[in-house]
């Protein structure tokens, strides 16, 4: 099978199905085309991804893209978040067609943006050079700027111009970091067109100034960690998470994030080469991921907003990625699969969100109690996400959690236990304290008379139910070959060969 056609459709197409919708004039026909677009590119990717696990990597394009098991198993999650999302989006926008809050204009925006939202993320996880993976990160910034303000209302307008400017701010440096990563290799006699593949880089990180690979790797950590939401650099999150639509919010905090972890994860190995393996990158990881969790264990505390609640969710469990990956060993691996079960709960519960959001008119959660009762299937989505959110087994979360107190523990840390037992703990007890009223309290008056938001459809089934049977099977029981694709990405972050092939 052709790699580079593969490779360049998975990122081509979800641009095209953008343009395509843009022919069209009634906002339905416009959600369906961009959704159309992000289930074909589903398939390419499936097909991608088969292609990488038997061969082990892939290239297009003069090595320039590329696709090995850290990348491939990025995509897998990145396409299961947007293609459930994208069927959320039908129904929440059919619901605010029928209330006119949704007009042409906007489906015309939301449309023409959400799927080359999709490439953009595709094109950082394929790209082998690390300038291209630069600009497709700022692409993702200048794609989805302007999902946050679908609703346009004064706080939507601040949180859109939040997340562009401190977002680009860091995306600067993270620039720097790529130019001195570059410079660091200015001996190496690579050819220019090669000098900055991330393949090349790493077989020659040895070579490399260490100096200079250091203030890369700061400039990296500190650029693409404002992208991620790392604590400090997380400001633009609660406001940007909260004030999107629904479907918007989800993809933010189910995959965007990760997208610019992974960028980190790709400074990681070439780093620790160049310094001889001494975990200096590594410590950086666990003090900005240690930090993440305990500010959003304070933050948590006195929310009142839901969905800037789960905003608050998203720093702390970045923040438990971030940690894994700098602990290292059984803590990368661990930090991976923490990865799959936050992107799929949180989906799950900024979806549930926004459907009672809908039928509340608010997401003040002093008025959204009840919500078992007002609608069963939406009220036990939201409430079942969020206890797999704060740990509770037997849902999957549990578990990543606690394989990365392991290899904590294995490591001696007993520093980083205490902590990260401490600020997961008070996130525990304050999101429980809010949960229980929303889903088993007194039921409010409802806002919202539409029929439509107290009828469950088979989608709304199939967005709560797979997602929970999902997150409940991988807390009990861990299928091999998916065993084998987080060994082989962890791997990759640790630059360990890992021997076997996923045939």
């Amino acid at each position: 099978m052709n790699h580079q056609l593969l490779l360049s459709a998975l990122v081509l197409v979800p641009f095209a199905a953008g343009i395509i919708s843009q022919i069209f004039s009634t906002p339905g026909r416009m959600l369906y085309t961009s959704t159309f677009g992000v289930l074909i590119t589903a398939v390419i990717g499936c097909f991608t991804l088969h292609e990488t696990y038997l061969n082990g990597s892939i290239f297009g394009f003069s090595k320039w893209l590329f696709m090995d098991a850290l990348s491939a198993y990025h995509l897998s999650v990145l396409l299961i978040i947007y293609v459930l999302s994208s069927l959320f989006s039908l129904r929440y926008f059919d619901h605010e067609l029928k209330e006119k809050n949704f007009r042409l204009v906007q489906a015309r925006l939301f449309a023409g943006l959400w799927s080359p939202s999709l490439g953009a993320m595709i094109l950082v996880l394929v790209s082998n050079n690390m300038g291209i993976m630069w600009v497709a990160m700022e692409t993702t910034t200048l794609m989805t700027t302007f999902l946050i303000c679908i609703h346009l209302t004064r706080d939507s307008l601040e949180a859109m111009w939040k997340y562009l400017l401190i977002c680009s701010v860091g995306i600067a440096f993270a620039f720097m970091g790529t130019l001195l990563l570059r410079l660091s290799a200015k001996d190496l006699g690579l050819n220019p067109n090669e000098a900055l593949l991330w393949t090349n880089l790493l077989a020659n990180a040895k070579s490399l100034v260490p100096a200079l690979v250091k203030a890369a790797f700061i400039f990296a950590i500190v650029g693409y960690g404002t992208k991620a939401g790392l604590a400090p650099m997380h400001t633009w999150l609660p406001d940007a998470h909260s004030k999107a639509p629904a479907p918007v919010s989800a993809v933010f905090s189910g995959f965007m994030l990760n997208t610019a972890l992974y960028c980190i994860m790709r400074f990681i190995p070439i780093t620790e080469t160049a310094t001889g393996g001494t975990g200096w990158s590594l410590r950086f990881l666990i003090g900005f991921g240690l930090f993440s969790i305990t500010l959003s264990s304070a933050f948590i505390l006195y929310q009142h907003d839901l969905k800037r609640l789960l905003a608050y969710c998203s720093l702390e469990h970045l923040g438990i990625i971030a940690l894994g990956i700098g602990i290292g060993d059984g803590g990368t691996f661990a930090a991976l699969f923490h990865t799959f079960n936050h992107s799929l709960c949180k989906s799950l519960s900024f979806f549930a969100a926004g459907r009672l959001g809908q039928i509340y008119q608010t997401h003040d959660m002093e008025k959204m109690t009840g919500s078992i009762r007002v609608s069963p299937v939406w009220g036990i989505g939201i409430f079942a996400s969020i206890l797999a959110l704060i740990g509770l087994p037997p849902f999957s979360i549990f578990m990543s959690e606690f394989q990365l107190l392991k290899a904590a523990v294995d490591k001696g840390q007993i520093g980083v236990v205490i902590l990260f037992i401490l600020g997961t703990g008070i996130v525990f007890t304050s999101v429980l304290k809010h949960i229980l009223p929303i889903a088993w309290g007194e039921p409010t008056e409802k806002k919202s008379h539409s029929p439509d938001l107290f009828s469950s459809s088979i989608i709304d089934i199939f967005l709560v139910v797979v997602p929970l049977a999902t997150l409940v099977v991988l807390g009990i029981w861990m299928p091999e070959p998916f065993q084998a694709i987080l060994t082989r990405s962890a791997g990759i972050i640790q630059n360990v060969q890992i021997i076997g092939s996923f045939k």
